[in-house]
């Protein structure tokens, strides 16, 4: 007895896992270097800014606008972590 293609059924798809540009740390809540060169990217942007605003905003000038640009680079930061990387949670190892 043959089967018919028609009523065979379908072989599920194993859907691509999620590619985190930041994986989470093994040790310890948060996020680890970049694995992908988006993540990549973004880290040497950020330092890239950093130093660009420690140079533009020196703290011995401006402290409220270099602790302000720092606070808000620092947030994007970490909410792009939170969007591309790897799901945090508290992690025993």
């Amino acid at each position: 007895m043959e089967v018919s293609e028609q009523s065979r059924a379908p072989e599920p798809h194993a859907p691509n896992p999620p590619r985190y540009w930041f994986p989470a740390k093994r040790y310890g809540w948060g996020w680890g270097l970049p694995s992908t060169w988006e993540g990549w990217l973004v880290l040497v942007a950020y330092l890239g800014l950093m130093v660009g605003t420690a140079r533009l905003c020196p703290p011995e000038k401006n402290m409220a606008g270099f602790v302000a640009a720092v606070v808000a680079l620092s947030a994007g930061l970490v909410a792009i972590c939170w969007w591309k990387g790897e799901p945090v949670r508290w992690r025993w190892g």
